[in-house]
C-alpha cells in the first residue's frame, strides 16, 4: 500500500485551491450572501419617534451621583405602526456576524472533503484499492471531527449565557440521551441491526492474536463493557450538542411552512426534509426494514424484494439523498429564522405599555447577528450524517451498487503483520525506505485489528444515533413551539 500516489497529489492541490479561492469564491458565502436571503434593518431613533408622533427629545439629566450623570432611556409606545425595511445580505454585512469565519471555513472544508472523496471513489474504479491508502477517509474523518468541534463551540456559547436557561436545557438532554443510549446498547441485534456486538468481539479476538504475534504475554484490558461505556458517554455528549440544533430546526420548520402556505410542493419538500432523520432511524430497525420492507407477502409465501447487499447500498444512497434534500431547503429555513424580527414586531404591537428604543434595535439586530449560528446548527447535522455515511461505506467495505460488495472478514492469524525493529541505515535513501516500511507495517497492523466488521457496527451506530438525537430534539421542539411557547 503506497503512501505517495495520485490521491496525495490531488489532496495537496485541493488544499491549495481551498486556500487560494477562499477570498474570491466560497460556497458558504454564496449560500448566505447571494442576495436571496433578506435581513430586517432596525429602525433609527428618529423613525421611531416619528411613528409615535413626536420629535426626538433632547437628553435630560435626571440626577447626578458621584459625578456621574444618568440619562433617562428613550421609549415609545408598543402599538406604533412599525414596518421594518429589508435588504439582501451582502458579504460586507456578513463579515461582522458572530462565528462567520468559522462558518465559512467549516462549510467550505466539508465541500472540498466531499469532492476528494468522490474523486477517490472514481479513482478506485480504475485502480486496485489495495495499492494505495484511501486519503478520502482521512478528509471525511477530519470533517467529522470538525463537526463535533463546531457543535461544542456553539454549545459552549450557550453555557456562557448569563441567563442559564440554555445550560439547564443542555444538561437535561445530556442525561436524557445518556439513558436512551444505555437502553439502546442492551437491545438485541434482532431489532437493531448495527452489528456492533460482532464488531467488538472481532476486535478483541484480533487484538489478542496481534499481541501474541508480537511476543507480548500481557493483554490490553479492552472489554466490551468499557467500549460500551465510552459509547454511552459519547452518545450523551452528541445528544447535548444536537439539542439546540433540533429545537431550532423545529422552529424554522414551522415558520417555513407558514411562508410557503400557498406553495404545496415546497411544503411537501419541507415535510420530507423534516422527516429525513426519522427515515434514517427506521432503516436500521430490523423488523421494519429487513422483515417488512424487504419481504413482501404473496399469499402463503414471502417474496424477497431485494438482497441484503442491495439493501445495504440502497440505505447508503437513501441517506445521501436525504442529506441533499435537506441542503436544498437551507435558504427557506434561514429566511424563516430572519423573519422572526418581523414576527416579534407584530407581537410587540399587540402589547400595551412602552418599550425603550434601544430594546427594539437590540432585538432586531440580535436576530440578524445570530444567522451564522443558526446556519451552523442547520448544516452541521447534515454534514456530520453525510460524512459518517461515507466513512461507513468505505471502511465497512460496502458498495454503491457499481461493483459487488465484499464480505467483511477477519484476517487469519498468520496474516497479521509483525512489527520488527528496523536496523539503522547508512544512507538517507535507506532511512526513508525504512521509515516507509515502518509506517506501512503500522497501518497494516491497525487494519488487521480494526476490520470492516468493526467499522460497520461502530459507524452504523453513530450514523443512526445522530439521526435519533435530531428526531428527539426536533419533536420536542415542535411540541414546545406549538403548545408551550404559545400558551
Amino acid at each position: 500500500m503506497a503512501l505517495m500516489g495520485v490521491q496525495l497529489v490531488v489532496s495537496l492541490l485541493v488544499a491549495s485551491l481551498m486556500q487560494k479561492m477562499a477570498p474570491h469564491w466560497s460556497f458558504a458565502r454564496w449560500l448566505l450572501c447571494n442576495g436571496s436571503l433578506r435581513r430586517y434593518k432596525h429602525p433609527s431613533e428618529e423613525e421611531l419617534f416619528a411613528l409615535a408622533g413626536k420629535q426626538k427629545p433632547k437628553a435630560k439629566r435626571d440626577r447626578r451621583m458621584n459625578g456621574v450623570t444618568d440619562e433617562k432611556p428613550l421609549s415609545v409606545p408598543r402599538d406604533i405602526d412599525l414596518r421594518l425595511e429589508t435588504s439582501p445580505i451582502t458579504t460586507i454585512d456578513a463579515l461582522v456576524l458572530r462565528y462567520f469565519l468559522e462558518y465559512q471555513w467549516y462549510v467550505d472544508f466539508a465541500l472540498y472533503s466531499t469532492f476528494i472523496y468522490l474523486f477517490t471513489e472514481g479513482y478506485y474504479c480504475l485502480v486496485d484499492p489495495r495499492k494505495e491508502a484511501n486519503i478520502g477517509i482521512l478528509w471525511c474523518l477530519l470533517t467529522v471531527i470538525f463537526s463535533v468541534k463546531i457543535f461544542f463551540m456553539v454549545m459552549r456559547h450557550y453555557f456562557r449565557s448569563e441567563e442559564g436557561g440554555e445550560r439547564s436545557v443542555c444538561l437535561s438532554f445530556a442525561f436524557f440521551f445518556l439513558l436512551i443510549a444505555m437502553i439502546v446498547l442492551v437491545i438485541r441485534e434482532d431489532y437493531l441491526e448495527f452489528g456492533l456486538d460482532r464488531g467488538l468481539t472481532n476486535v478483541n479476538d484480533n487484538l489478542e492474536v496481534f499481541l501474541m504475534e508480537q511476543g507480548w504475554e500481557w493483554t490490553i484490558p479492552v472489554t466490551k463493557l468499557s467500549v460500551r461505556l465510552g459509547l454511552v458517554a459519547l452518545c450523551s455528549f452528541i445528544g447535548a450538542c444536537l439539542t439546540f440544533p433540533g429545537l431550532r430546526l423545529a422552529q424554522t420548520h414551522l415558520d417555513a411552512l407558514k411562508m410557503a402556505a400557498d406553495r404545496p410542493m415546497v411544503q411537501l419538500l419541507l415535510h420530507a426534509s423534516f422527516l429525513a432523520p426519522v427515515i434514517v432511524v427506521l432503516m436500521w430497525i430490523k423488523p421494519i426494514s429487513r422483515d417488512l420492507l424487504l419481504h413482501s407477502p404473496m399469499g402463503k409465501q414471502t417474496m424477497q424484494l431485494m438482497s441484503d447487499a442491495t439493501y445495504n447500498s440502497f440505505r447508503l444512497w437513501m441517506i445521501v439523498a436525504l442529506c441533499v434534500l435537506r441542503l436544498a431547503v437551507t435558504r427557506l429555513h434561514l429566511q424563516a429564522y430572519l423573519n422572526l424580527a418581523e414576527r416579534w414586531v407584530e407581537q410587540m404591537k399587540r402589547e400595551a405599555g412602552r418599550i425603550t428604543v434601544l430594546e427594539i434595535q437590540r432585538k432586531i439586530t440580535r436576530i440578524y447577528c445570530y444567522v451564522t449560528v443558526v446556519s451552523l446548527q442547520y448544516l452541521g447535522p447534515i454534514i456530520l450524517t453525510l460524512h459518517c455515511t461515507l466513512l461507513l461505506k468505505t471502511l465497512g467495505e460496502y458498495s454503491w451498487g457499481l461493483y459487488p460488495e465484499s464480505a467483511p472478514k477477519s484476517p487469519a492469524v498468520d496474516t497479521v503483520p509483525v512489527l520488527q525493529a528496523t536496523p539503522s541505515a547508512e544512507s538517507g535513501t535507506e532511512d526513508i525506505q525504512a521509515t516507509v516500511q515502518q509506517i506501512t507495517g503500522a497501518l497494516g497492523a491497525l487494519s488487521a485489528v480494526f476490520t470492516p466488521l468493526f467499522y460497520r457496527g461502530l459507524l452504523s451506530f453513530l450514523t443512526w444515533w445522530v439521526a435519533v438525537c435530531q428526531v428527539v430534539s426536533s419533536l420536542f421542539g415542535l411540541y414546545f413551539h406549538q403548545y408551550l411557547a404559545a400558551s
